[in-house]
C-alpha cells in the first residue's frame, strides 16, 4: 500500500481581482461547498471560527460541536 499524496492543479479562468462583485460571492461560496463536500467524503468534520468568536466542527451528520 502506497500513502502517496496525490495534487491536482488547475487553473482560474479568471482571478480574484478581476473579478466583480457578484462573480468573487459566487465564487467564494463555491469554494465552500466544495472544500465541505471534500473533508465530508473523506469523514473529517469541518472546522471554523463563528462570528461570535466560537469554534465549531460541523459533522456530514448535521451535528455542530462546539471546540
Amino acid at each position: 500500500m502506497t500513502n502517496e499524496i496525490q495534487y491536482r492543479v488547475g487553473k482560474m479562468k479568471k482571478l480574484p481581482g478581476d473579478m466583480s462583485t457578484k462573480e468573487r460571492a459566487t465564487w467564494q461560496k463555491q469554494i465552500a461547498d466544495n472544500a465541505r463536500d471534500y473533508l465530508f467524503s473523506i469523514g473529517q468534520p469541518l472546522v471554523y471560527q463563528q462570528k461570535d468568536g466560537l469554534i465549531v466542527a460541523e459533522y456530514k451528520d448535521g451535528r455542530v460541536l462546539i471546540l
